[in-house]
């Protein structure tokens, strides 16, 4: 870490991250996308570094810096290419259409629909992750409510929540916790104590709004959809996919986007079997992936990593680490940072947050890392910009579903957030005390 943080450039530094992420945030107002001002950003940042390091004799510090960097996001790039992949095959293949005609066939009325895109939602996160599901399940509710708005913006913040819980307690379910597993901060099952806690965060605002839910059913359709050569094949090589990335990384100690990649392998034997039938090519479902957002996971991650190694990230951990909570009792004096930080997810992100709290690596219990995953990955439900996965909505809705049709119901899903923390101490109190 370069102790060069007084200097005129290292402030030069903050200003362009702030101005940048300003620039992320009003994205939907500008229409700029969300990769450009952090990517050129994060090679502003670096070439600061790189000045300062020179100045003070330390250019291998900052090389070392650079490249540990690098081989992070090269690994969490692999990692999510696999599975949006995945998700694209599976959907070209027809399983989630598959799944909403069966939805719009069956006359459900608008609150079991309400529930059942909810708890849909919070179960195929984990599996599927918290982006993919959300724009899934949207164009469900957009199909089932077309003719209710009301059901529909109702319906998004219900997903939007969901996702984020459900997302929160798997590795697979959200960046951060992947972030976490991936830096070998808690084990693939430890993460599955956070159950509990999402789904309260889940079920307690999907309680109180499913009382403003218009009466009545949508008009029952009708539409058969025959599933594609191979849909359920791809469903289960992708099962197959995650149970690879887990073996390699719990017995060989191997990353996991290796695993990741050997079930690209199944993919691509699978698409050379099935071409001859119909026309698959596995690269048009690599070309078609959302590169704005895997751009995105770049520019926020080098930004993060040069702030830290100009120190301010370390200044940053002191006081939340270090003084905040210094009036608790020791093994709870992390709770009001993590807490915070998560609030601090709405807005802006819950990927930032995590990767600047594994960027700084504060001296945690279990219980604490297991805090900040929580509080990371459902704060930001408190805003729809606070997720990936509201954000992602409010497009796909075209208006429908808003920042402040989301607002209005940030109130009850402040409590979910709150008794999810309080549930998790309670229920995993032993964790805290561990060192």
């Amino acid at each position: 870490m370069l102790s060069a943080t007084h200097m005129g450039l290292g402030y030069l530094g903050l200003i362009i991250f702030g101005l940048a992420y300003t620039l992320v945030i009003a994205e939907e107002y500008t229409h700029l996308r969300k990769s450009k001002p952090v990517v050129l950003a994060a090679g502003f940042l670096w070439i600061i570094v790189a000045v300062i390091g020179r100045h003070l004799n330390q250019a291998a510090l900052v090389t070392t810096a650079l490249n540990t960097n690098l081989l992070e996001y090269a690994g969490l790039l692999l990692f999510i290419v696999v599975s949006m992949v995945y998700i694209n095959v599976m959907t070209e293949r027809g399983v989630f259409m598959a799944l909403r005609n069966f939805l719009l066939s069956k006359g459900f009325s608008y609150r079991q629909l309400f529930w059942l895109t909810g708890i849909l939602t919070f179960f195929i996160s984990p599996i599927a992750d918290n982006l993919s599901t959300a724009l899934i399940m949207c164009a469900v509710a957009l199909a089932l409510g077309k003719d209710n708005p009301r059901f529909i913006v109702l319906a998004c913040i219900n997903i939007v929540v969901a996702a984020n819980a459900g997302g929160a307690f798997s590795p697979f379910g959200d960046i951060t916790t992947l972030m976490v597993w991936q830096q070998n901060v808690l084990p693939f099952f430890d993460f599955f104590k956070l159950f509990i806690p999402s789904a309260v965060s889940f079920l307690i605002p999907a309680f109180v709004m499913s009382f403003a839910i218009p009466k009545g059913m949508p008009k029952k359709i009708i539409e058969a959809t025959p599933l594609k050569r191979g849909a359920l094949t791809s469903v289960s090589l992708f099962l197959i996919t995650i149970a690879t990335a887990v073996f390699v990384h719990s017995f060989f100690h191997l990353p996991p986007a290796f695993g990741m990649m050997i079930g690209l392998g199944y993919l691509q034997l699978f698409g050379y079997f099935i071409k001859h039938k119909e026309s698959f090519d596995i690269f048009k479902h690599i070309e078609n992936m959302e590169w704005d957002t895997l751009l995105f996971f770049y520019g926020v991650m080098m930004c993060i990593g040069a702030l830290a190694t100009l120190g301010y990230l370390g200044l940053l951990s002191d006081y939340l680490y270090g003084s905040l909570g210094n009036s608790l009792p020791q093994h709870f004096q992390a709770v009001p940072a993590n807490v915070l930080l998560g609030i601090f997810a709405a807005l802006i992100g819950n990927i930032p947050i995590m990767f600047s709290v594994l960027t700084m690596h504060p001296v945690m219990s279990e219980g604490q890392w297991l805090l900040i995953t929580l509080t990371a990955g459902i704060g930001g439900n408190l805003l729809a910009i606070g997720s990936a996965a509201g954000v992602a909505l409010m497009g796909e809705s075209r208006g429908q579903y808003t920042f402040l049709s989301h607002l209005k119901w940030s109130w009850v899903i402040l409590i979910g957030y709150l008794a999810a923390v309080i549930i998790h101490i309670v229920m995993n109190y032993s964790t805290f005390l561990s060192s």
